[in-house]
């Protein structure tokens, strides 16, 4: 468990663009299930979270045809919310930092850490937007 004067400034980076933070596994379930599209993102203290996950999927939110709802669970800190996420994200294996895109409670573009390491926030941006275009 980190200390949460560690991870606020972290947290803060996505609620302050929309994102909702989730903190219970009722609030994940009720959310991931929900009709529309919806992008998951499991935030990190990893330095691919700072340098490209967080970044990244705030520049893919610059365009018209976007996720109707967003919402983030924080590895190693909400760990029940970020379980019964992770519940939602199988078959994938459990990987954060990790965003996935729900439309109409099943799951439908998922970015495993592997795709976001050693990757620039552009090159995740453009990923993302690419999924936004096809589901949203």
């Amino acid at each position: 468990m980190y200390p949460p004067e560690l991870v606020a400034p972290m947290k803060n980076e996505l609620t302050e663009v929309g994102f909702e933070q989730l903190q219970t596994p009722d609030q994940v379930d009720a959310a991931l299930t929900a009709p529309g599209t919806v992008l998951c993102v499991v935030n990190s203290v990893c330095g691919c979270a700072a340098g490209a996950a967080r970044p990244g999927v705030k520049m893919s939110l610059q365009v018209a045809k976007r996720p109707e709802r967003l919402v983030t669970v924080f590895a190693g800190v909400d760990t029940d919310a970020t379980n019964q996420a992770r519940k939602h994200f199988l078959p994938y294996p459990p990987s954060s930092p990790s965003m996935a895109l729900f439309k109409d409670g099943k799951l439908v573009h998922f970015l495993e850490r592997h795709h976001i390491e050693g990757r620039t926030a552009e090159m995740i941006a453009e990923n993302l937007q690419m999924a936004y275009e096809e589901f949203c």
